[in-house]
This record gives C-alpha cells, sequence and structure tokens, in this order.
C-alpha cells in the first residue's frame, strides 16, 4: 500500500522567504549537497506533473548538476526497505502482508546516484543520526552542507538543526524541499532561518557561481 495522496500546493518563492537571522555565504569550497529521500515511494504520493513535486524534482535536479560541476560532494540518503514505522522491524509472519518492492525505495530514476556520489543508508529523518554523513563531511573539509528533498518539515528540518548544533551551516532550498502540505512546508522554512540559511534553487546556484567567478578572478590576478 501507498502512501496517503498529497494535495497540490505551489512552491513557495523568493517573495515569501523568511527573514534571515544570519548571515553566511555560500562557498563551493566548504560546500556538500545533501539530497535527502528522493524516493520512488514518497514522491509517488505528490500529483504527478504537478506542483510541488515538478518544481521540486527540477531544482533538485539542477542542484545537484552544479554541484558536481564545482567538485562540490553529492551526498543521498535513502530510508531503507525495511524500514517502518520509525524502527527497523524484522519480518518474520508472513500475514503482515508483502514486502515493499525494492524498487519503491530507490531514488527516483532522474536522480540516481552517479559513480563518485554518496548514498547514505537513512534509519532516522536526521539524516546525521546512526550514518557516516558527519565523518563524510570532517573529512572532505566541508562545514557547509545545502539540504534540499522531503520532507521540509521532518528530515530537512532535523538534519539541518543538527548541522547547526555541530557547527555546520545549514542552507536549506526552499524551492527544493516539499511537504505534506504548505502550511508544514512554511513552518519549516521558519524554523530553519532561526539557525540557518533559506534560499531559492536561482538564488544559491546564482551565489555557487559569483563565488566562482570572484576566485578564479583572483587566481588569475595573482598569477
Amino acid at each position: 500500500m501507498g502512501l496517503p495522496a498529497i494535495e497540490s500546493y505551489p512552491m513557495p518563492d523568493r517573495s515569501s522567504l523568511p527573514a534571515p537571522h544570519v548571515a553566511w555565504t555560500i562557498a563551493p569550497e566548504r560546500t556538500a549537497l545533501l539530497i535527502h529521500g528522493m524516493q520512488n515511494q514518497f514522491i509517488d504520493a505528490f500529483p504527478a506533473g504537478g506542483s510541488p513535486v515538478r518544481e521540486l524534482v527540477e531544482n533538485v535536479a539542477a542542484l545537484r548538476g552544479l554541484a558536481g560541476a564545482l567538485g562540490m560532494p553529492v551526498v543521498f540518503s535513502a530510508e531503507p526497505v525495511e524500514l517502518r514505522n520509525g524502527s527497523l522491524k524484522h519480518r518474520a509472519d508472513p500475514s503482515e502482508g508483502p514486502e515493499p518492492e525494492p524498487d519503491a525505495t530507490a531514488v527516483i530514476e532522474r536522480l540516481a546516484p552517479r559513480p563518485g556520489e554518496h548514498l547514505l543508508r537513512n534509519v532516522r529523518p536526521n539524516a546525521f543520526l546512526r550514518s557516516h554523513l558527519g565523518r563524510l563531511l570532517r573529512s572532505q573539509g566541508r562545514d557547509q552542507l545545502i539540504v534540499c528533498g522531503l520532507y521540509a518539515h521532518l528530515g530537512v528540518l532535523l538534519t539541518a538543526a543538527d548541522a547547526a548544533m555541530n557547527d555546520i551551516q545549514p542552507f536549506v532550498v526552499a524551492d527544493a524541499v516539499a511537504d505534506f502540505s504548505a502550511e508544514e512546508h512554511t513552518m519549516a522554512l521558519r524554523w530553519v532561518a532561526r539557525s540557518g540559511v533559506v534560499r531559492t534553487t536561482d538564488g544559491l546556484l546564482r551565489e555557487l557561481l559569483l563565488h566562482r567567478e570572484r576566485r578564479n578572478t583572483g587566481s588569475n590576478g595573482r598569477a
């Protein structure tokens, strides 16, 4: 059985972003991209081809494309097939019904992980818990984390909060996350803005490219 259907709602735009409480600047050489929960079973609950899932997939793909071009680590966190109701469950009774299809928990085809990208087993909404995400970021010298995916008020919010509490600056992309409703989506962005940065996809892409151009100009000037 699939998840309950989620009604369509419009993605937030720049005019609806919460006021920032911090003044951090994104830097590609300090940043990793986390794509959280973009799996078939979750995406299929949204109206196919409508908002917010259409923009969600397009914007996550755009972020992933630029992250790869800039040499930023790209990390996927995905719920394993045996995870249900918040805990890992060992099934021994066939009367419980059929096992979910493995394809249901796979990352959607448009975003399928590529060689060199990282796929983490995510057994809690917070992608840091029971995973090596923190160790991965430290090993690559990353103290900023772009968070996108599902769901804004669960995995995205909890992961961003954990990052902030561990000296990793979270950047949540308002139109590259989605939720069960517009209200929950908006609530999550407001919470994130108190200890992190909320940007639109276009805004964040521009900042990343501008930072690279400035670094390249500086390097050429010193040559």
